[in-house]
């Protein structure tokens, strides 16, 4: 009986020992800090907001008795990454929100003109500074339009070595 008895203790500090050994590998892993994701390098909240417009595109519509214009601003938000597009044809206004993907960089919007008349592109600057198309913002009939030229999302992936 002693014998079995000191087996038994062999072997529960044996398995005891295996048990500490295997919860300190993984604690030594658990204990890495991951890399943060792109998406947090920049805050999600502007510290200040400015009231002028970020960017703008403005074209005087041909009409010899008004003083009228097709016109596009985007102003900042107090959310980083999301911007107010204010539309404006002859005396037609409207509003749209423009929101940017999340990069790890600041975000740099920009208005190109577009290809036909009253016409301009919402976009962004990338990290080489290449222009990114968004949104298009253009008079049809005397409608004033924006639709979605691009859609752009940003994931992160981990993995284990």
């Amino acid at each position: 009986m002693k014998k079995n008895g000191f087996y038994l203790l062999w072997i529960l500090c044996f398995y005891t020992g295996c048990q500490q050994s295997t919860n300190n590998n993984e604690s030594k892993k658990g204990n890495q800090i991951p890399p943060k994701p792109i998406s947090t390098l920049i805050p999600e909240y502007r510290g200040s907001v400015n009231t002028k417009a970020v960017a703008q595109y403005s074209e005087k519509i041909d009409n010899p008795l008004n003083d009228w214009y097709f016109s596009v601003m985007l102003y900042e938000t107090p959310k980083t990454f999301q911007y107010l597009i204010k539309l404006k044809y002859e005396e037609i206004r409207g509003e749209d929100t423009l929101k940017l993907p999340n990069f790890g960089i600041s975000p740099k919007p920009v208005i190109q003109k577009g290809k036909e008349k009253y016409s301009c592109i919402i976009g962004f600057l990338d990290k080489n500074n290449q222009f990114r198309e968004y949104k298009k913002v253009y008079v049809k009939g005397n409608h004033l339009k924006i639709t979605a030229l691009k859609h752009y999302a940003v994931s992160s992936h981990s993995y284990e070595e």
